[in-house]
């Protein structure tokens, strides 16, 4: 049995494997509609969602499976004190897949040793969020035809982004990959990831102006300043509206540059890109459901 808590949990050669099933299955959707017949996913969600979790729910749905699970710690029995432990051991005898996500980090992998089922890490904390992680990659390798010989920018909350952090280490293992970090000095990237970068001799750059580097960029990932990461209402409200892309700014971009978001937006996108050919940030939802649908066959045992 295997789980995934963090997009390491695969090689690259596996990663190319996922992403390929995962093309197919954008391709030949009826191919797939059954392969999860009378298989069922639990979404176990201590902490709102909506992306995540309705494309986990779409995913096992197209395969022909069913769901069942929580949407809020309150209408769980955590509420009631319940360790996570005893839930995972409680919905294994439920269910054949479950997908997590906890605002605690390492809730996911305590989950894991307690599981008679897969366990997905579908985002814990400010740590990890793999599966955003392969939606990115699929994402860039559909988009672009490559995940080596690039140059991304990561701009906004660099601190406590998860999706920032998940796709920094898996980009390391690509040939080639230079990271240009754009945010405020109170949200810089960890040190470790810095450390990480150095010991590997991995380029990157940190820097506060967008516009400075916006024509090296081959992708840029926006983010948004996340409120409920913040102690101090007053320097959420100080940094929220740091970095705004509009029109005036995609200027100076490449005309084939990438621009990905993890979603949800607030404002750090102006609704004027939404229409630009390099605005690829819903598309990237969609690769959400087809890579899940991917990692569900594949952990399941059930993948072609």
């Amino acid at each position: 049995m295997r789980h995934l808590m963090s997009p390491l949990d695969f090689s690259t050669e596996e990663l190319d494997k996922l992403f390929d099933l995962a093309n197919d299955i954008e391709h030949n959707p009826a191919k797939y509609a059954h392969a999860c017949d009378g298989r069922i996913l639990a979404t176990c969600f201590y902490e709102p969602s909506t992306r995540t979790r309705l494309s986990f729910e779409s995913a096992m749905l197209r395969l022909g499976g069913q769901v069942l699970g929580f949407s809020d710690a309150a209408s769980s029995s955590a509420s009631k004190g319940e360790s996570v432990s005893d839930t995972i051991r409680v919905i294994s005898g439920y269910a054949d897949i479950c997908a997590m996500r906890h605002p605690k980090e390492g809730a996911p992998m305590v989950a894991a040793e307690r599981s008679g089922i897969p366990v997905i890490n579908a985002g814990d904390g400010g740590h990890q969020h793999p599966t955003q992680t392969l939606t990115d990659l699929l994402t860039i390798r559909s988009l672009k035809g490559h995940l080596d010989n690039i140059t991304i920018g990561l701009c906004g909350d660099l601190k406590f982004g998860r999706t920032v952090h998940s796709l920094i280490h898996a980009l390391v293992r690509y040939e080639n990959v230079k990271f240009i970090f754009i945010s405020p000095e109170e949200l810089r990237v960890p040190d470790y990831i810095i450390e990480m970068l150095r010991a590997k001799d991995i380029p990157y750059e940190e820097v506060i102006r967008l516009e400075d580097v916006m024509p090296q960029l081959d992708m840029l990932y926006m983010t948004r300043v996340q409120k409920e990461r913040f102690f101090n209402e007053e320097e959420y409200i100080r940094l929220k509206d740091f970095y705004v892309l509009n029109a005036v700014k995609l200027e100076l971009a490449k005309p084939d540059m990438l621009i990905l978001h993890p979603l949800p937006r607030v404002n750090e996108i102006s609704v004027e890109i939404d229409s630009d050919p390099r605005a690829a940030y819903f598309k990237q939802a969609k690769y959400g459901v087809y890579v899940r649908m991917a990692l569900i066959l594949t952990l399941l045992g059930l993948a072609q």
